[in-house]
């Protein structure tokens, strides 16, 4: 099959390698950019298989349209933004497509595509990273070992290996993507009804083995379309970011200077946008793309208070310069690409990665690449 990657930054590389090295049965990648140098940069990183470096511009869909043409598959790792028109495009291109998604709004558009996707013969399965992301077939797993299931709890971050202050964090995605988590509302299910609740609230300790103090807060987009899926069978649903402690107090104190506001401020000699400087100001001054840390623990409880628990610790593949964020964030949707590509998906359209992806078929998988999804049962 040949697979096409829309984007060659950390992600982009991430799926080209997994597309390269972890998956036999791909016989050929693409890797379109903006910018051609930096296309080339991850192409010539790989001699195993054919990988074309191509220009590409993601707002112009026509060119989308006849880029697609001949490739099994396209993921997206672009900016959210995009993930419409590019859903359109695959749908003219008759090309499946799945991208790393993170907005509600955008995915909810997608969705919307359902009936055209299903006429082209193709799948269309958005937020395929890691938080939204697998996550959320690992909630799928998880609610499969009871007959009737009843809280489901998703925790992840990506933690720097060597945190350094003020905010010991490093920047291993999109400022743009941690700024909309932190900013806008998060959807969970409470009593059994979804709500939206603030984000960088309600913070919780957590413990890993072998971990200093953790915490977990609020953040926006983890759940995905999961309140949907279970609306009506889920007492309670919800989705925590994990950060070393004292992290989330640091930068809310920001969020409520308005730092990240997007409102054009005046001043004496001109104007700004505060979020754009902000987030200029992040990735000038945080470090990134040092050796970090992938943590995630999905508990679900069900059948009267039984608890069934799943972990990830991954980290850093330093011998191949592959971070743990892009082995899962990057690998999981070169998974279901593939199974997109390969017709081994639960059924054709628009749809929600949990009711499209087999969760047994995608666990075996992630543990193929070296993802190991730790389970435990046990009563309350």
């Amino acid at each position: 099959m040949k697979i096409l990657v829309l984007g060659a930054g950390r992600m982009g590389h991430g799926a080209v390698f997994d597309l390269v090295r972890n998956s036999p049965n791909v016989s050929a990648v693409t890797i379109a950019d903006a910018d051609l140098a930096k296309a080339k940069t991850v192409a010539g990183s790989f001699t195993e298989k054919p990988v074309a470096a191509v220009p590409f511009e993601a707002a112009n869909e026509a060119a989308a349209i006849e880029l697609m043409r001949g490739h099994d598959a396209v993921i997206s790792c672009v900016n959210y933004w995009y993930n419409v028109p590019l859903s359109q495009a695959a749908i003219a291109a008759g090309s499946n497509f799945c991208d790393l998604g993170g907005n509600n709004t955008i995915v909810d558009q997608q969705l919307g595509l359902d009936a055209e996707a299903r006429d082209a013969g193709i799948s269309i399965i958005p937020d395929c990273g890691l938080a939204p992301g697998m996550v959320s077939i690992l909630a799928m797993h998880g609610a499969a070992q009871f007959d009737e299931v009843e809280e489901i709890h998703i925790r992840v971050g990506g933690l720097p290996q060597k945190p350094e202050p003020p905010l010991d964090y490093q920047l291993v995605f999109s400022v743009e993507g941690l700024i909309n988590e932190y900013i806008e509302p998060a959807r969970v299910i409470r009593g059994g009804k979804i709500v939206e609740v603030e984000s960088m609230t309600e913070i919780e300790e957590i413990a890993f083995d072998g971990f200093p103090p953790l915490e977990a807060f609020q953040t926006s987009g983890g759940t995905s379309t999961l309140p949907e899926t279970f609306r009506d069978r889920l007492r309670e649903l919800d989705y925590k970011t994990i950060r070393y402690t004292g992290h989330c107090a640091k930068f809310k104190a920001m969020i409520d200077l308005g730092l990240c506001s997007s409102e054009e401020v005046a001043t004496s000699d001109g104007s700004f946008v505060p979020r754009r400087a902000f987030g200029k100001l992040l990735e000038l001054n945080l470090p990134a793309d040092g050796p970090d840390y992938v943590l995630v623990r999905v508990d679900v409880v069900g059948d009267g208070g039984k608890r069934f628990r799943m972990d990830i610790v991954d980290r850093q593949d330093e011998a191949n310069g592959v971070s743990a964020m892009m082995r899962t964030t990057a690998f999981p949707a070169s998974i279901i690409a593939q199974m997109m590509a390969e017709g081994d998906v639960l059924t054709r359209g628009a749809t929600p990665q949990e009711k499209a992806v087999d969760p047994t078929k995608f666990l075996a998988e992630l543990r193929r690449r070296g993802i190991s999804v730790e389970e435990s049962a046990h009563s309350s």
